[in-house]
C-alpha cells in the first residue's frame, strides 16, 4: 500500500521481529509495533495491532518463524489468540508442518506470506472485471491491504479497477464498534479512489434509492456448503442487497475456505470486550453501569451470496 508515496506492507519480518503497522492507532497516526517474542505476537493479533484473516495468518506464520523451537506450544498460544478467522489456523497448519518436516522456519513463512499476496493481487483482477464505469460500491469492515499484507480482498478489485481508469464510487460503512470503515476510508485516500464513509445504520437507505449497485465484502472463515462468517454487520448488508436486488460478492482467497465444517452453524463466533463498546478514542462513552454484548462476527448463509471473488476465478456455485 502507498502511504505519502512510499510503500509498505501490513507486516514483515525484520531483524529478528515482526513489524507490524499499528492499526490501532490509525487513521489518527502512522505508527509501528515491534514483536520481539511469541508472546508479542499472540498480543498484536489478540489486541488487534494486526486484524483481518489473511493478515493474522501471515502473522502467525511469523510468530511460529520467532517460537519455532517450541513449535507446538507456540502453536498452541498462537491458535488461542483469535477463534473465527480460519487463516490463522490455515497458516499454523502449514508452518507446523514445514518445521517439523525440517524446512527453514523463515523461508517457509516468506513463502506463505507472498502466496497470500499473490493470491490478493488474483482477486482484485477477477473481481474488478464486475466493476462497470458509472457504479456505486458498499463494501463493509476493511478488507484491504491492512486485512491481508497488501492489496486486499473485498478492496483488491477497487484497486485494479481504479489502476485501470474506471470510473466508479465506493461506500464504506463505518463498521461499529471499532470502526474499521475508517481503516478504509484511510486507504482509499492514499490510492486516490473516490468514496465516502456512512453509518451502519444508513445503507439501506441507500440502497432503496437506488444509490448503490453491488456489495463487496471480505470474509473470515467460509464454511464448506458457503455459509460465511464475516465482521458483525455484515449479514444485515446481505439481506438488505437481497431485498433490494443488489448482487452481494464475498472477496477472499481459498485459504479462507474450511473444508472441516459443513455449515455456519458451526463456526464459533467470538465475543469481545465491553470496551470496544463503552471507550472510543479513550474516552468513556457509556456509564459504568451500562451492560452490553459484543459479537465480533456473525455468519451470512449462502442464499444471500451471488457469488465468492478468489484467485481462481467467481465461484457462483
Amino acid at each position: 500500500m502507498k502511504v505519502e508515496g512510499k510503500e509498505y506492507r501490513a507486516l514483515w519480518y525484520e531483524d529478528n521481529c515482526v513489524k507490524f503497522i499499528d492499526q490501532r492507532k490509525l487513521p489518527y497516526k502512522f505508527e509501528f509495533f515491534t514483536a520481539k517474542n511469541v508472546d508479542d505476537v499472540a498480543f498484536a493479533i489478540k489486541d488487534m495491532v494486526v486484524r483481518g484473516a489473511p493478515a493474522i495468518g501471515a502473522a502467525a506464520a511469523y510468530g511460529l518463524v520467532l517460537g519455532r523451537d517450541d513449535v507446538d506450544k507456540t502453536a498452541d498460544k498462537l491458535r488461542g489468540t483469535r477463534p473465527t478467522a480460519y487463516d490463522l489456523f490455515y497458516a499454523i497448519d502449514y508452518m507446523v508442518k514445514k518445521i517439523k518436516n525440517g524446512e527453514d522456519a523463515q523461508k517457509a513463512a516468506d513463502v506463505y506470506v507472498e502466496d497470500i499476496i499473490n493470491r490478493c493481487k488474483k482477486i482484485g483482477e477477477h473481481g474488478a472485471k464486475l466493476i462497470k464505469d458509472g457504479m456505486k460500491i458498499l463494501t463493509h469492515c476493511n478488507a484491504g491491504a491492512l486485512a491481508t499484507v497488501d492489496y486486499g480482498t473485498a478492496l483488491a478489485p477497487f484497486r485494479v479497477a481504479h489502476n485501470n481508469g474506471k470510473d466508479f464510487f465506493v461506500f464504506a460503512d463505518e463498521t461499529r464498534p471499532r470502526c474499521q470503515g475508517l481503516l478504509t476510508d484511510w486507504e482509499l485516500e492514499q490510492e486516490g479512489i473516490p468514496h465516502a464513509v456512512i453509518v451502519d445504520n444508513a445503507a439501506g437507505y441507500f440502497m432503496k434509492k437506488g444509490e448503490i449497485d453491488m456489495v463487496i465484502t471480505g470474509a473470515d472463515r467460509i464454511a464448506k456448503n458457503g455459509d460465511f462468517a464475516n465482521k458483525i454487520g455484515t449479514y444485515e448488508k446481505a439481506v438488505l442487497a437481497k431485498e433490494n436486488g443488489i448482487p452481494f460478492y464475498v472477496a477472499a482467497p481459498m485459504s479462507t475456505f474450511d473444508k472441516t465444517i459443513k455449515d455456519g452453524e458451526e463456526i464459533v463466533i467470538e465475543e469481545r470486550g465491553r470496551e470496544e463498546l463503552t471507550v472510543i478514542n479513550g474516552k468513556k462513552v457509556m456509564p459504568d453501569w451500562t451492560k452490553v454484548k459484543n459479537p465480533a462476527f456473525d455468519v451470512t448463509p449462502k442464499k444471500y451470496v451471488n457469488g465468492f471473488i478468489t484467485e481462481d476465478g467467481i465461484i457462483k456455485k
